[in-house]
């Protein structure tokens, strides 16, 4: 799996989301390798290495189970992990599977459904699919650029992609083949009974004006986890760790540390 390393100390492993890569975690890297090992990793099928992992599967599952791998082959466990949507989705389920390969998990505004006890299967509106749909069918027939503002602005805010930079700009469209496998290996519901199988201390952060679907996810967690925190990154949204990246990082130094060895 490919990776960026930097710093020396504690490790800290950068898991990416949707349309990212290792890249995505640049301001992290350099504002927290004066104190830690950090680490970002390019899940399979992303940029750089997207056509290496053809014959296997594109899955959230078989996401979560190369971070058990990677760790082992870098030999420097167990880890601090944080994960950004669909990066927080596979970190949580990490989490719960190698209990032992996770001293801290840091969520931002995690992705995937809310399944509150009693109520039918937790799903996404139809809007959020067609949408999504029509994102697809833009990139699919060549109309990468208006197919990636569609999905961006819907993650995030309207107006996001055409004030993102040239270097996020450049990531997304690296990774736009990543977005049809995505949408047909749907995340799965984050639950109580789940929360509860993560048995380590955890970091909830999400952006102030994010939208409402990650503050769910983070209100549910934050209720149901054994262990939690919550923190919220003022005047950002979903991609607050590139907004305010000072003030992330510092969310992210002020939790690890008290859970230094």
């Amino acid at each position: 799996m490919p990776y960026v390393e930097r710093g020396e100390g504690e490790l800290l492993l950068f898991v990416h989301g949707s349309l990212c890569d290792y890249r995505y975690w640049q301001p992290q890297l350099a504002g927290l390798a004066p104190h830690y090992r950090c680490v970002s990793v390019s899940l399979s099928h992303y940029w750089p290495a997207s056509r290496i992992a053809d014959d296997q599967p594109f899955s959230w599952s078989h996401h979560a189970d190369e971070l058990a791998q990677f760790i082992d082959a870098l030999g420097a466990g167990p880890a601090h992990v944080i994960g950004h949507s669909r990066g927080g989705a596979v970190a949580f389920q990490f989490a719960r599977r190698y209990r032992d390969h996770v001293r801290t998990l840091t969520l931002a505004d995690p992705g995937g459904p809310v399944q509150q006890p009693g109520q039918t299967l937790a799903t996404l509106p139809e809007t959020v699919n067609a949408l999504r749909a029509r994102a697809v069918a833009l990139i699919a027939a060549g109309e990468v650029n208006a197919g990636l503002e569609l999905f961006v602005d819907s993650v995030s805010r309207p107006g996001f992609w055409a004030r993102s930079t040239n270097a996020f700009r450049r990531m997304a469209t690296d990774n736009a083949h990543t977005l049809g496998p995505q949408f047909h290996d749907p995340l799965p519901a984050f639950t109580r009974e789940a929360a509860a199988e993560v048995h380590c201390p955890v970091l909830l952060i999400d952006g102030q004006l994010s939208p409402e679907v990650f503050h769910r996810a983070v209100a549910a967690l934050e209720a149901w986890l054994p262990d939690a925190r919550r923190a919220t990154v003022e005047g950002a949204s979903h991609g607050m760790n590139l907004a305010r990246p000072a003030a992330f990082n510092e969310l992210i130094d002020g939790f690890v540390s008290g859970f230094a060895r």
